[in-house]
């Protein structure tokens, strides 16, 4: 347990609630209640605003929720622990993941998965495992979880199994953009594409998940990397990423992989799709080289979209894969990815463009939609 004067007290915080879709985040003094088994409290030391947030808030085409916190890319320290938890300890650095690792399913105990059963990710639950009930409140009237996270909020309350322990030297303001985008490009390209050294690797869609992904073909050693994007503003911006060749599909009166074929002697040994649209999903994989090239799926599609290719596509020894969350487990790998940023192996600066302190929280969400920079980190400490 925490030896903390806070531990097993409500404690009175601000949190930016969004009371209804679309509509302007409010910073509320909220309540959260102290942690149960299993669960971690944590002070967010620093947050950053992910597309999916923005998404959710949106409420277009998902079940609405509403009054949520939502939140879900940060940095904190743990303020205290509830029954069960043996883990972590007050003073912990940590990095909350909207995906967790229960160590105990199927899943988990697997080489191959980090989709834990009891954890991953569940965009319509507003409220924790253990007793079905929020940790927050206003006035006694609950206010909904989000992903688990809900990191919006000065304190927020958490799953252990969703909480990745890190090196308590690591600067949360920079390591915070690993919880979520950044880890799930990265890992697409190390864990699951996996280009060898010297080959060609195209990336579709170059918002922060797809230059993550090209910073890890960088890291590879790959000698071409191709970046596809509908704006052509964002070519210039990539080059430090790692992308060595801008390929925009409106410039082109033939399908992009054609185009992506003829520039690579057939295809690329490497494609990752990191934009959701099925179109560039079924271009990804047609741009990957007969014999040996492997499409990886990033993007979440549209609920109704369907994939299509000739299986000849397939017969032709080309493999599909999708991945999630990089295919790291929360609480194994994390903790190395941030070690990566501290050896100077990958660098975590060129992501963040935008800072604001928590009361203008509003401004990170301006940015988002006007599609200006990659990440913004709010810091809630003014």
């Amino acid at each position: 347990m925490s030896n903390s004067n806070t531990a097993g007290q409500v404690i009175r915080c601000r949190a930016a609630v969004a009371w209804e879709a679309g509509k302007p985040l409010v910073i509320e003094e909220v309540e959260v209640a102290p942690p149960q088994t299993n669960e971690v409290r944590l002070k967010i030391l620093y947050t950053s605003l992910c597309h999916t947030d923005v998404y959710f808030w949106e409420a277009k085409g998902q079940n609405p929720l509403f009054p949520r916190i939502y939140g879900h890319e940060a940095g904190g320290i743990v303020e205290s622990v509830g029954e069960g938890v043996t883990d972590l300890k007050a003073g912990d650095h940590v990095l909350p993941v909207f995906t967790g690792e229960c160590k105990d399913c199927a899943h988990c105990k697997s080489e191959e998965s980090n989709m834990c059963d009891l954890l991953r990710i569940n965009t319509d639950r507003g409220v924790m495992l253990s007793d079905g009930k929020s940790r927050f409140s206003i006035k006694g009237n609950p206010i909904y979880h989000f992903v688990g996270t809900s990191t919006f909020s000065e304190y927020t309350v958490v799953h252990v199994g969703c909480l990745a322990k890190i090196n308590p030297l690591a600067p949360l303001d920079k390591v915070c953009v690993l919880s979520c985008g950044i880890s799930t490009g990265l890992g697409a390209t190390l864990n699951v594409a996996k280009p060898k050294k010297g080959s060609t690797v195209a990336v579709f869609g170059l918002g922060a998940v797809g230059l993550a992904a090209a910073e890890g073909a960088r890291i590879s050693g790959a000698s071409r990397i191709i970046g596809v994007d509908l704006n052509s503003s964002r070519f210039e911006g990539a080059k430090k990423f790692g992308i060595t060749e801008f390929v925009n599909p409106k410039d082109h009166k033939k399908p992009v992989q054609e185009v992506i074929a003829e520039l690579t002697n057939g295809g690329v040994d490497r494609s990752i799709e990191c934009t959701g649209n099925v179109e560039a999903m079924i271009s990804a994989f047609e741009c990957a080289h007969d014999g040996w090239g492997v499409a990886v799926l990033v993007g979440v599609p549209h609920k109704e979209a369907v994939f299509k290719t000739h299986p000849v596509n397939f017969l032709n020894e080309r493999t599909l894969k999708g991945t999630f969350f990089g295919n790291y487990k929360p609480r194994t790998d994390i903790p190395s990815v941030v070690e990566k940023y501290m050896n100077n192996e990958l660098e975590l600066e060129k992501f963040i463009t935008h800072k604001v302190p928590f009361s203008e929280i509003n401004k990170a969400f301006d940015y988002m939609l006007k599609g200006e920079g990659l990440r913004c980190i709010i810091h809630m400490e003014e």
